[in-house]
Protein backbone atom coordinates (compact mmCIF):
# COMPACT_ATOMS: atom_id res chain seq x y z
CA UNK A 1 0.00 0.00 0.00
CA UNK A 2 1.09 3.22 -0.92
CA UNK A 3 0.49 5.84 2.11
CA UNK A 4 0.80 9.53 1.63
CA UNK A 5 -0.49 12.76 3.45
CA UNK A 6 0.04 16.51 4.31
CA UNK A 7 3.63 15.48 5.80
CA UNK A 8 4.61 14.96 2.24
CA UNK A 9 3.10 17.72 0.39
CA UNK A 10 4.83 17.42 -3.22
CA UNK A 11 4.57 13.48 -3.38
CA UNK A 12 1.11 13.84 -2.34
CA UNK A 13 0.57 16.22 -5.60
CA UNK A 14 1.87 14.06 -7.28
CA UNK A 15 -0.31 10.98 -6.42
CA UNK A 16 -2.90 13.26 -6.62
CA UNK A 17 -2.23 14.52 -10.17
CA UNK A 18 -1.55 10.78 -11.48
CA UNK A 19 -4.63 9.97 -10.61
CA UNK A 20 -6.49 13.06 -12.01
CA UNK A 21 -7.44 11.87 -15.47
CA UNK A 22 -9.18 8.57 -17.17
CA UNK A 23 -6.37 7.43 -19.39
CA UNK A 24 -3.95 7.38 -16.00
CA UNK A 25 -6.85 5.37 -14.21
CA UNK A 26 -7.14 3.13 -17.11
CA UNK A 27 -3.43 2.49 -17.28
CA UNK A 28 -3.53 1.35 -14.03
CA UNK A 29 -6.52 -0.95 -14.11
CA UNK A 30 -4.79 -2.51 -17.43
CA UNK A 31 -1.58 -3.50 -15.03
CA UNK A 32 -3.66 -4.91 -12.36
CA UNK A 33 -4.06 -8.29 -14.92
CA UNK A 34 -0.49 -8.12 -16.08
CA UNK A 35 2.96 -5.93 -16.84
CA UNK A 36 2.23 -4.42 -20.11
CA UNK A 37 5.02 -2.31 -22.65
CA UNK A 38 3.63 0.86 -24.02
CA UNK A 39 2.50 -0.48 -27.26
CA UNK A 40 0.29 -2.90 -25.81
CA UNK A 41 -1.13 -0.38 -23.60
CA UNK A 42 -1.81 2.07 -26.53
CA UNK A 43 -3.32 -0.54 -28.50
CA UNK A 44 -5.65 -1.70 -25.50
CA UNK A 45 -6.69 1.64 -24.91
CA UNK A 46 -6.89 2.97 -28.58
CA UNK A 47 -4.43 5.92 -27.84
CA UNK A 48 -1.42 7.03 -29.22
CA UNK A 49 1.32 5.72 -28.49
CA UNK A 50 2.85 9.10 -27.68
CA UNK A 51 -0.12 9.36 -25.35
CA UNK A 52 0.75 6.43 -23.42
CA UNK A 53 4.41 7.52 -23.25
CA UNK A 54 3.61 10.49 -21.47
CA UNK A 55 1.11 9.53 -19.06
CA UNK A 56 3.03 6.34 -18.43
CA UNK A 57 5.99 9.04 -17.39
CA UNK A 58 3.69 10.79 -15.10
CA UNK A 59 2.66 7.77 -13.10
CA UNK A 60 6.41 6.91 -12.91
CA UNK A 61 7.22 10.06 -11.40
CA UNK A 62 4.35 9.54 -8.78
CA UNK A 63 5.72 5.52 -7.89
CA UNK A 64 2.56 4.12 -9.31
CA UNK A 65 4.17 1.77 -11.35
CA UNK A 66 7.59 1.25 -12.33
CA UNK A 67 9.46 0.34 -16.01
CA UNK A 68 11.66 -1.73 -17.55
CA UNK A 69 13.72 -1.84 -20.73
CA UNK A 70 13.53 -5.02 -22.03
CA UNK A 71 15.55 -6.48 -24.91
CA UNK A 72 12.58 -6.28 -28.01
CA UNK A 73 13.05 -7.59 -31.64
CA UNK A 74 14.23 -4.34 -32.88
CA UNK A 75 15.85 -2.58 -29.95
CA UNK A 76 14.08 -2.26 -26.79
CA UNK A 77 10.81 -1.98 -25.27
CA UNK A 78 9.80 -0.10 -22.43
CA UNK A 79 7.41 -2.57 -19.78
CA UNK A 80 5.31 -1.10 -17.42
CA UNK A 81 4.37 -2.52 -14.23
CA UNK A 82 1.89 -1.41 -11.41
CA UNK A 83 3.82 -0.78 -7.99
CA UNK A 84 0.86 -0.35 -5.52
CA UNK A 85 -2.46 -2.64 -4.76
CA UNK A 86 -4.01 0.79 -2.50
CA UNK A 87 -3.04 4.27 -2.04
CA UNK A 88 -3.55 5.57 1.27
CA UNK A 89 -4.09 9.83 1.25
CA UNK A 90 -3.82 11.31 4.74
CA UNK A 91 -5.49 14.31 4.68
CA UNK A 92 -5.35 15.16 8.37
CA UNK A 93 -2.07 16.70 9.70
CA UNK A 94 -2.76 15.25 12.84
CA UNK A 95 -3.05 11.80 11.67
CA UNK A 96 -0.14 9.59 13.12
CA UNK A 97 -1.70 6.34 11.85
CA UNK A 98 -4.74 4.15 11.03
CA UNK A 99 -7.18 2.85 13.84
CA UNK A 100 -6.10 -0.28 14.31
CA UNK A 101 -2.82 0.67 15.22
CA UNK A 102 -0.77 0.46 11.79
CA UNK A 103 2.19 2.76 11.46
CA UNK A 104 4.62 3.42 9.06
CA UNK A 105 8.29 4.34 10.03
CA UNK A 106 10.33 5.75 6.99
CA UNK A 107 13.79 6.76 7.02
CA UNK A 108 15.85 8.08 3.56
CA UNK A 109 19.86 7.19 3.58
CA UNK A 110 21.94 8.69 1.29
CA UNK A 111 23.63 6.64 -0.92
CA UNK A 112 27.30 8.43 0.39
CA UNK A 113 27.03 7.30 3.86
CA UNK A 114 27.58 3.64 3.49
CA UNK A 115 29.28 2.41 6.97
CA UNK A 116 31.05 -0.53 4.96
CA UNK A 117 32.46 -1.48 1.51
CA UNK A 118 34.22 -3.88 -0.24
CA UNK A 119 34.66 -2.96 -4.15
CA UNK A 120 36.35 -3.79 -7.58
CA UNK A 121 37.10 -1.48 -10.41
CA UNK A 122 35.92 -0.26 -12.58
CA UNK A 123 34.17 2.11 -9.68
CA UNK A 124 33.70 5.56 -8.24
CA UNK A 125 31.67 8.16 -7.06
CA UNK A 126 30.92 11.74 -7.82
CA UNK A 127 28.50 14.56 -6.76
CA UNK A 128 26.27 16.81 -8.87
CA UNK A 129 29.45 18.57 -9.35
CA UNK A 130 32.26 17.21 -9.80
CA UNK A 131 34.54 13.63 -9.39
CA UNK A 132 35.01 12.77 -5.80
CA UNK A 133 37.40 10.25 -4.96
CA UNK A 134 40.12 8.87 -7.77
CA UNK A 135 38.13 6.86 -10.22
CA UNK A 136 39.02 2.96 -10.13
CA UNK A 137 40.87 3.36 -7.02
CA UNK A 138 38.80 1.13 -4.16
CA UNK A 139 40.89 2.59 -0.89
CA UNK A 140 39.65 5.65 -1.84
CA UNK A 141 35.71 4.07 -0.96
CA UNK A 142 37.29 5.18 2.79
CA UNK A 143 38.07 8.78 2.17
CA UNK A 144 35.93 11.40 4.34
CA UNK A 145 34.22 12.50 0.93
CA UNK A 146 32.51 9.83 -0.10
CA UNK A 147 29.15 10.82 2.51
CA UNK A 148 28.81 13.19 -0.47
CA UNK A 149 28.25 11.03 -2.84
CA UNK A 150 25.53 11.30 -5.30
CA UNK A 151 25.98 8.22 -7.54
CA UNK A 152 28.23 5.25 -6.54
CA UNK A 153 29.79 2.86 -9.10
CA UNK A 154 31.85 -0.94 -9.09
CA UNK A 155 32.04 -3.42 -10.86
CA UNK A 156 32.31 -6.29 -7.91
CA UNK A 157 31.68 -6.40 -4.26
CA UNK A 158 29.53 -4.12 -2.10
CA UNK A 159 28.59 -1.53 0.17
CA UNK A 160 26.41 -1.41 3.24
CA UNK A 161 24.40 0.79 5.22
CA UNK A 162 22.88 0.33 9.05
CA UNK A 163 20.23 2.26 9.37
CA UNK A 164 18.20 2.75 12.27
CA UNK A 165 15.06 1.21 13.56
CA UNK A 166 13.02 3.80 15.92
CA UNK A 167 10.08 1.97 16.24
CA UNK A 168 8.55 2.11 19.99
CA UNK A 169 8.95 -1.21 22.22
CA UNK A 170 6.41 -3.93 21.64
CA UNK A 171 5.44 -3.03 18.37
CA UNK A 172 4.81 -6.15 15.89
CA UNK A 173 6.76 -5.73 12.09
CA UNK A 174 4.56 -6.82 9.58
CA UNK A 175 7.06 -5.44 6.38
CA UNK A 176 9.74 -3.56 5.55
CA UNK A 177 10.56 -3.01 2.26
CA UNK A 178 13.90 -0.95 0.69
CA UNK A 179 13.55 1.35 -2.68
CA UNK A 180 16.59 2.81 -4.90
CA UNK A 181 17.45 3.57 -8.45
CA UNK A 182 20.00 1.01 -9.78
CA UNK A 183 21.51 -0.39 -12.70
CA UNK A 184 24.47 -2.70 -14.05
CA UNK A 185 27.93 -0.73 -14.65
CA UNK A 186 29.57 -1.30 -18.23
CA UNK A 187 32.38 0.90 -19.96
CA UNK A 188 30.47 4.50 -20.50
CA UNK A 189 27.20 2.61 -20.73
CA UNK A 190 25.81 -0.42 -22.19
CA UNK A 191 21.81 -1.07 -22.65
CA UNK A 192 22.88 -4.87 -22.76
CA UNK A 193 25.17 -5.33 -19.93
CA UNK A 194 23.73 -7.64 -17.35
CA UNK A 195 24.48 -7.51 -13.61
CA UNK A 196 22.84 -10.27 -10.93
CA UNK A 197 22.70 -7.54 -8.09
CA UNK A 198 21.87 -9.12 -4.59
CA UNK A 199 20.68 -7.40 -1.35
CA UNK A 200 21.10 -8.82 1.89
CA UNK A 201 19.51 -7.69 5.52
CA UNK A 202 20.79 -8.36 8.63
CA UNK A 203 23.19 -10.93 6.58
CA UNK A 204 20.61 -12.84 5.05
CA UNK A 205 20.08 -12.67 0.93
CA UNK A 206 16.42 -11.34 0.68
CA UNK A 207 16.95 -11.87 -2.83
CA UNK A 208 18.81 -10.88 -6.09
CA UNK A 209 17.52 -9.06 -9.14
CA UNK A 210 19.17 -9.32 -12.85
CA UNK A 211 19.27 -5.64 -14.29
CA UNK A 212 19.29 -5.59 -18.13
CA UNK A 213 22.15 -2.91 -18.55
CA UNK A 214 23.49 0.38 -18.02
CA UNK A 215 21.53 3.39 -19.27
CA UNK A 216 23.09 5.96 -20.42
CA UNK A 217 21.03 6.75 -23.97
CA UNK A 218 19.55 10.06 -22.52
CA UNK A 219 19.94 12.21 -19.56
CA UNK A 220 18.20 11.73 -16.41
CA UNK A 221 15.71 13.99 -14.94
CA UNK A 222 18.03 15.05 -12.03
CA UNK A 223 21.45 15.26 -13.54
CA UNK A 224 23.23 18.59 -13.65
CA UNK A 225 24.24 19.94 -16.84
CA UNK A 226 28.29 18.36 -15.80
CA UNK A 227 27.05 14.61 -15.50
CA UNK A 228 24.87 15.26 -18.00
CA UNK A 229 27.70 16.17 -20.55
CA UNK A 230 29.91 13.00 -19.87
CA UNK A 231 29.66 9.61 -21.79
CA UNK A 232 28.42 7.70 -18.87
CA UNK A 233 25.49 6.44 -16.95
CA UNK A 234 22.55 8.41 -16.81
CA UNK A 235 19.55 7.05 -14.93
CA UNK A 236 19.10 3.28 -13.65
CA UNK A 237 15.62 2.02 -12.50
CA UNK A 238 13.53 2.12 -9.32
CA UNK A 239 13.44 -1.40 -7.33
CA UNK A 240 11.57 -2.11 -4.73
CA UNK A 241 12.28 -5.29 -1.98
CA UNK A 242 9.93 -6.27 0.65
CA UNK A 243 9.66 -8.95 3.27
CA UNK A 244 6.67 -9.55 5.34
CA UNK A 245 5.95 -12.85 6.93
CA UNK A 246 5.13 -15.58 4.20
CA UNK A 247 7.77 -14.23 1.66
CA UNK A 248 10.15 -11.52 -0.14
CA UNK A 249 9.21 -9.71 -3.58
CA UNK A 250 10.86 -7.77 -5.85
CA UNK A 251 8.31 -5.32 -7.70
CA UNK A 252 5.79 -7.23 -5.80
CA UNK A 253 6.39 -10.08 -7.42
CA UNK A 254 8.05 -13.35 -5.05
CA UNK A 255 11.96 -13.53 -5.51
CA UNK A 256 12.59 -15.77 -2.51
CA UNK A 257 11.21 -17.65 0.68
CA UNK A 258 12.73 -15.46 3.14
CA UNK A 259 10.49 -14.14 5.97
CA UNK A 260 10.70 -11.46 8.51
CA UNK A 261 11.57 -13.96 10.84
CA UNK A 262 14.28 -14.56 9.20
CA UNK A 263 15.52 -11.26 9.88
CA UNK A 264 15.42 -11.30 13.46
CA UNK A 265 14.21 -6.96 13.50
CA UNK A 266 13.54 -7.62 16.66
CA UNK A 267 17.16 -8.15 18.45
CA UNK A 268 18.72 -5.07 17.17
CA UNK A 269 17.89 -1.38 17.05
CA UNK A 270 19.30 -1.02 13.70
CA UNK A 271 18.80 -2.53 10.23
CA UNK A 272 22.39 -3.81 8.18
CA UNK A 273 21.64 -3.57 4.27
CA UNK A 274 23.87 -4.81 1.96
CA UNK A 275 23.97 -4.10 -1.65
CA UNK A 276 26.46 -5.73 -3.72
CA UNK A 277 27.51 -8.13 -6.64
CA UNK A 278 28.99 -11.44 -5.39
CA UNK A 279 32.12 -13.32 -6.89
CA UNK A 280 30.43 -16.14 -7.93
CA UNK A 281 27.72 -14.35 -9.70
CA UNK A 282 26.87 -15.57 -13.39
CA UNK A 283 26.67 -11.89 -14.43
CA UNK A 284 29.20 -9.82 -12.80
CA UNK A 285 28.02 -6.75 -14.52
CA UNK A 286 28.25 -4.27 -11.04
CA UNK A 287 26.04 -1.74 -9.66
CA UNK A 288 25.71 2.04 -10.57
CA UNK A 289 23.58 2.83 -7.15
CA UNK A 290 21.91 6.94 -7.74
CA UNK A 291 21.10 9.44 -4.80
CA UNK A 292 18.24 12.28 -5.18
CA UNK A 293 20.25 14.22 -6.99
CA UNK A 294 20.97 11.57 -9.81
CA UNK A 295 19.23 9.72 -12.38
CA UNK A 296 15.31 9.79 -12.62
CA UNK A 297 14.17 9.57 -8.97
CA UNK A 298 14.48 12.23 -6.49
CA UNK A 299 15.26 9.70 -3.58
CA UNK A 300 18.31 7.67 -2.14
CA UNK A 301 17.73 4.36 -0.26
CA UNK A 302 13.98 4.84 1.41
CA UNK A 303 13.40 1.95 3.73
CA UNK A 304 9.94 1.40 4.85
CA UNK A 305 9.01 -0.78 8.04
CA UNK A 306 4.94 -1.60 8.18
CA UNK A 307 4.36 -2.12 12.33
CA UNK A 308 1.61 -2.34 14.56
CA UNK A 309 1.78 -0.09 17.52
CA UNK A 310 1.98 -2.20 20.82
CA UNK A 311 -1.50 -1.57 22.76
CA UNK A 312 -1.15 0.88 25.68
Amino acid sequence: MLQVGMNEPEKLVKVAHALSTRARVDILRLLNARSMNVIEIAEALSLPVSTVANNVKILEAAELIYTELLPAVRGAMKVCTRSYDDVHMILNTTFRGSQDGKQVYEIDMPIGQYSYCEVYPTCGMASAEAMIIQEDEPASFYHPNHIGAGIIWFRKGYVEYLLPLEIPQGSKVDSIEFSMEICSEAPNFDHDWPSDISVWVNGVEIGMWTSPGDFGDRKGRLNSNWWAQQTTTQYGLLKTWRVDAERTTLDMKKVSDVTLADLKLEQRPSVRLRIGVKADALHKGGINLFGRSFGDYEQDIVMKVHYTAAEL
